[in-house]
C-alpha cells in the first residue's frame, strides 16, 4: 500500500469534520457527516493500498528459506507471550501481524505442528479484537488438510491476512487494521536481518557467504519505501505510547536507509557496496528495537 502525504491529511480532516460536526445542526450536519463518511473510505483506500506493497506475510520466509539457511526457532515470538497482549488493542492487533509472518516462517520449513500451533494463537488475538470469520475454526481445519502443501498453506496465510485487514477496515476499525500490516511488516524484516546476523561467519570465505545473502539483503535494502509508508500510517493514527515509540524508532530506521545512498551505488554499478551485511548492522539494531517494544 503506497501511502502518500495525503494519509495524513484525510486523517486530520475527518477528525476535524467530526468536532465540527457536533455544533452543527439540521442539514449542515448531515453535511459534514456525508463528509466525514467520504474522508473514512479514502482512508480505508489507502490503508488497502499500502498492504497491497507491503510483503506478504508468506513472502520473505519462503526468500529466506531458498537461501538454504538453516531454520533458526529464536527468531520468532513465543506463542506463550500472547495472554500478555489480550486487553492491550494496540498491542494485540500488533503481534496478530506478527504471528501470522511468524506461520509463514514455520510453514516454510515445513514446521507443521508448530504453524498450527501459532494458527490458535492467531484465533485467540483474533477473538479479542472481535474478528470474525478470519483465524477461526474452519481456517485451522483447512491449514491442517493442507499441512504438506507449503503453497496453499501460503495461500491460505496470505488470504487470511488480507480477509483480516479488509474486516477491520471495513469496520470501521482502520487503526488496528495499520497495526496489522505493521506488525506483520515488522516481524519479516526482523527475521531477515536475524538471519543474515546469524548467519555462520566461519564457515565460507566472505564472498562466498555474501553471494549467499545477497537475495536476502537485496530484499531488505528493498524494504526502504515500505518503511517509510509504514512509518506515515502509524504516525497518523492515534499515538498511544508504544505507538508513538514505535513511529520514532520508524523515522531514525528511515534516516539509516538514506544514508546507504542505495540507489546512487546502483546506479554508479556499486551494489557490491551496499550487498553487505556489514551494511546492515544500525539497520538490524533498530529493527531489533522497533520489533522487541511489539512483542515485549
Amino acid at each position: 500500500m503506497k501511502l502518500t502525504r495525503y494519509f495524513c491529511i484525510l486523517l486530520t480532516a475527518s477528525a476535524g469534520v467530526l468536532l465540527m460536526a457536533c455544533g452543527k445542526s439540521g442539514s449542515d450536519k448531515e453535511k459534514a457527516s456525508d463528509e466525514f463518511a467520504q474522508a473514512q473510505e479514502s482512508i480505508k483506500s489507502k490503508i488497502e493500498e499500502l498492504s497491497k506493497n507491503v510483503p506478504e506475510p508468506s513472502e520473505i520466509p519462503y526468500i529466506l528459506q531458498s537461501t538454504g539457511a538453516d531454520y533458526n526457532a529464536s527468531l520468532l515470538n513465543p506463542t506463550s507471550k500472547a495472554d500478555s497482549y489480550l486487553g492491550r488493542s494496540d498491542k494485540v492487533a500488533l503481534n496478530l501481524g506478527v504471528y501470522a509472518t511468524d506461520i509463514g516462517y514455520l510453514s516454510s520449513y515445513e514446521k507443521t505442528q508448530e504453524a498450527v500451533d501459532y494458527m490458535h494463537t492467531c484465533k485467540q488475538l483474533a477473538d479479542n479484537l472481535n474478528i470474525i470469520g478470519t483465524f477461526d475454526e474452519s481456517l485451522v481445519s483447512r491449514f491442517e488438510a493442507n499441512i504438506s502443501n507449503k503453497d496453499s498453506l501460503a495461500s491460505l496465510l496470505n488470504a487470511t491476512v488480507d480477509k483480516t485487514e479488509a474486516f477491520l477496515t471495513n469496520d470501521n476499525r482502520t487503526e488496528l487494521a495499520a497495526q496489522v500490516i505493521a506488525g506483520s511488516f515488522i516481524e519479516g524484516l526482523y527475521i531477515s536481518t536475524g538471519l543474515v546476523k546469524s548467519y555462520p561467519k566461519d564457515i565460507l570465505p566472505n564472498d562466498s557467504r555474501n553471494l549467499i545473502l545477497t537475495p536476502i539483503i537485496q530484499n531488505i535494502l528493498e524494504q526502504k519505501n515500505s518503511v517509510s509508508e509504514v512509518r506515515k500510517m502509524l504516525a497518523s493514527v492515534n499515538q498511544t505510547n508504544e505507538i508513538a515509540a514505535i513511529a520514532s524508532d520508524l523515522q531514525q530506521l528511515e534516516e539509516v536507509y538514506a544514508k546507504l545512498n542505495i540507489e546512487e551505488q546502483i546506479r554508479n554499478n556499486r551494489a557490491d557496496l551496499v550487498l553487505s551485511d556489514a551494511n546492515l548492522v544500525e539497520i538490524t539494531a533498530i529493527v531489533e528495537r522497533i520489533r522487541n517494544r511489539i512483542t515485549g
